[in-house]
């Protein structure tokens, strides 16, 4: 044990939380382990000593690493270690990184590494919010600038009652998943999943959590008074104030005019139009100092349209602060897919095509949860023409997959489940054009193709993203509905609410200053909730409700149960009977371990009940009086018919059982290969008796 090692212990959500530091990763700038019951999760934490040539920006990276290990299993695959992050751990990522990032201080371009590891994972204490709360630590008792703590928690709602860090029994029964970080100050993070929860039930979580979080944060400050090391002075990055004070003086004018139009492109026009006039200008007097110029032209534009925000309450593109863009939509816009959708507002257009499958087609996971499946899927894209870029595609990085898990988490509540509508179901969102939230874009236009596939979904969701400007000098605070790239590059705030006409089903915040508090917090959920039903109600003049029919080209599913001991026989040996009961019907077939059926096909369905009447015919016990459509397969011409009820059971219509004449042969009346319907009339240890009621040859 090293001389450093130290241990600190605290109670969250009433449960014993131990922090470890200076006992393992001592080159790290901070570094600590956190324990919860049998989960333990290591964070660590490194800076560069100096930024990389050229960086402009802060290079904060952050990773959760799921370990296998952590939950005694071996990983899949052929190599047997753990390969690129799933799209949980990569969301775990995000949601360590955006309430820490804005507390670090500006101008600062060294990169900064935060590494969280689960290295024991117990199912009652899930990692993240250890994870979560092990950075703050982390950041806190290095000699990183930061003005941290930060503390995190997850809120659950369990029959009307809030829970901090729920177990696994109560996280099955929340109506509400909300992943929250703040300081003792103000919230910072704001990420959660509901169902159709109230606005007051949500502010009310969110200040629950927060009243956790101050305690949390407490408990830091009395680490870092004990351990924390002394920060580091660092060279910060900033204009120097004879070019900015150079710059304001020559460029105002001229960067007036240019903002004076509530056209987007005119006023890019004219903005590239100024800085190309500064940096002639300039360029003599401050040689190689074009990005001071610039940066010192972005600071103008954002001082502008602040300013102009807060005093006039007129925004870039002339609309009210609670004003949403012209929206239009359509629906069934592509013939050969299941579902589509077109959801546009302002310069922002997503299409969403809905695809429904089987239940074995749903995503198999392999996670620290275990093997899970998900059979609704939402997948968002965003190509570079999206923003009139030209850059080539790339696979989906962490924005991606973010904005799809925010519309699945928002669309989720209203699916219905699988005994409602057998089918897995899988959206995927083109973004065709991106100039704001074009995650609750592709909430809208999803729920457009869901109804367009005729997927009975519980009620239409639609989103809606609302901004902040504040006013650090006066205090004065605007809240924005429905911001575009422009409000959400130069405001305060990105704040995504998604829901019914009942309630929230999603929302995701996240702030840029040092947090918000309770009142800006219920202003812009009311705000939003006036918003998001505007939207709805222009959504649902398009189509307002399930189409009653699926598209023609969906498959037909239908799902019954068997007795689970028939599934063998359903089978049979190799696969054997199974197999031709899809090579005569041309249907698919699953099967799972409790008897559950479901058979798929394409058309009007007739060729699934026909593979459902001969799945029934072997897992049913035959009884007296069962009729059956069948086929002759065997004749003993003095004797009878033997007929297939089903793969591997015949039945004997007997000589005398075929006509009211007497028969002297079978074949005077049946051959090999019609078909006939009969009924069982005797069941013995020798076999099936049968009678003839009808031979049905075309």
């Amino acid at each position: 044990m090293t001389e450093t090692f130290r241990e600190f212990k605290t109670t969250v959500g009433g449960r014993e939380v131990i922090v470890e530091t200076g006992k393992y990763a001592e080159q790290t700038n901070g570094s600590c382990v956190i324990r919860c019951g049998e989960t333990a999760v290591m964070v660590n934490v490194t800076m560069a000593a100096s930024p990389r040539d050229g960086m402009d920006y802060f290079p904060l990276g952050v990773d959760f690493e799921e370990k296998m290990y952590s939950i005694g299993k071996i990983p899949g695959g052929f190599k047997k270690r753990e390969g690129r992050a799933s799209d949980k751990a990569i969301l775990t990522s995000r949601l360590i990184d955006r309430p820490i990032r804005p507390l670090f201080p500006k101008g600062l371009f060294n990169d900064v590494i935060v590494i969280a590891t689960a290295l024991s994972v117990e199912p009652d204490v899930q990692p993240e919010p250890l994870a979560m709360l092990g950075s703050s630590i982390a950041i806190s008792i290095s000699d990183i600038p930061f003005a941290g703590p930060t503390g995190s928690v997850v809120v659950g709602m369990v029959d009307g009652e809030y829970v901090i860090n729920p177990d696994e029994a109560q996280r099955a029964k929340s109506v509400l998943t909300l992943n929250l970080a703040g300081t003792k100050d103000a919230i910072m993070m704001v990420e959660a999943g509901a169902n159709e929860i109230s606005d007051d039930e949500m502010v009310g979580a969110i200040l629950f959590g927060h009243e956790e979080i101050k305690k949390l944060c407490a408990f830091q400050e009395e680490i870092v008074k004990e351990i924390g090391k002394p920060k580091k002075e660092m060279e910060l990055y900033h204009v120097p104030e004879e070019i900015d004070a150079a710059v304001r003086e020559y460029a105002d004018k001229m960067l007036d005019e240019a903002l004076d139009t509530f056209d987007r492109h005119e006023r890019q026009e004219g903005q590239d139009r100024v800085e190309k006039d500064c940096l002639e200008h300039f360029a003599e007097i401050f040689p190689d100092k074009a990005r001071e110029i610039k940066d010192a032209l972005y600071y103008m534009t954002k001082e502008k349209v602040r300013a102009k925000i807060t005093n006039t309450g007129i925004r870039p593109d002339g609309r009210k602060l609670d004003e949403v863009r012209k929206i239009w939509c359509e629906a069934g816009v592509l013939p050969r897919v299941h579902g589509s959708g077109v959801f546009t507002r302002g310069m922002t257009q997503v299409l969403s095509t809905c695809t429904l499958g089987m239940i074995s087609e749903a995503q198999k996971l392999e996670g620290l949860d275990g093997e899970t499946t998900k059979r609704y899927m939402h997948q968002y894209n965003m190509p570079g023409y999206a923003s009139g870029e030209a850059k080539p595609l790339r696979s989906p990085g962490r924005r991606e997959i973010g904005h799809g898990a925010l519309a699945e988490r928002a669309l989720e509540p209203v699916i219905p489940s699988e005994d409602e509508f057998p089918y897995a179901i899988r959206i995927v969102s083109e973004v065709m054009s991106s100039n704001g939230s074009t995650s609750q874009g592709s909430v809208c236009g999803s729920t457009l193709a869901l109804m367009d596939a005729g997927v009975p979904i519980k009620a239409p969701v639609a989103g809606i993203a609302m901004g902040l400007i504040k006013d650090t000098e006066t205090g004065k605070v605007s809240i924005l509905s429905d911001i575009q790239g422009l409000e959400d590059f130069l405001g305060d705030m990105d704040f995504k609410v998604a829901g019914t006409e009942k309630g929230i089903t999603a929302i995701q915040m996240d702030i840029k200053i040092k947090g918000i508090d309770e009142q800006i917090l219920r202003k812009a959920i009311a705000q939003a909730n006036v918003g998001r039903q505007y939207i709805l109600g222009k959504m649902l003049e398009v189509i307002d409700k399930p189409r009653a029919e699926l598209s023609k080209y969906a498959p037909r599913i239908i799902s019954f149960y068997i007795d689970p001991e028939k599934i063998g026989d359903v089978v049979g040996k190799q696969g054997k009977v199974i197999n031709k009961i899809i090579e005569e019907t041309g249907v698919k077939i699953d099967i799972e371990d409790d008897g559950r059926v479901n058979i798929a096909c394409v058309g009007d369905g007739s060729q699934a009940e026909r593979a459902k009447a001969i799945i029934m015919s072997i897992a049913k016990d035959p009884e007296v009086g069962d009729m059956f459509i069948s086929e002759v397969v065997r004749i003993l011409p003095k004797v009878g018919a033997f007929c297939e009820l089903a793969p591997g059971k015949d039945g004997l219509i007997h000589i005398s059982k075929m006509s009211e004449k007497r028969i002297n042969n079978v074949e005077e009346v049946l051959h090999i290969g019609d078909k006939v319907k009969v009924e069982i009339i005797k069941i013995g240890e020798k076999g099936i008796d049968l009678k003839l009621l009808e031979i049905i040859n075309d």
